[in-house]
């Protein structure tokens, strides 16, 4: 099934600063399209769940994501660096 992965602004805000910080800031990039990618396909068996939701590791980024499959919607809620 594909999904629409939408990002919301905190979690945009949460990889700005991230991106910013980074020494590596092509890695930061990298992963957060790969994550992006990622989600698109079948969301809802990736990552692991966590209190309702799920998380995707792809270093050096974790993403928290909840999953609307009736929707096809995949929206990105928090992001920490790993």
């Amino acid at each position: 099934m594909r999904y629409t992965v939408v990002w919301l602004r905190a979690a945009l805000n949460d990889l700005a600063d991230i991106w910013l910080r980074a020494s590596d800031r092509r890695a930061v990039t990298a992963a957060a399209d790969r994550i992006d990618w990622e989600l698109r396909t079948d969301a809802d068996g990736k990552g692991r769940p966590f209190n309702g939701r799920r998380v995707l590791v792809d270093g050096p980024l974790a993403v928290t994501f909840a999953v609307s499959p009736d929707d096809c919607l995949v929206t990105v809620v928090q992001v920490e660096r790993v």
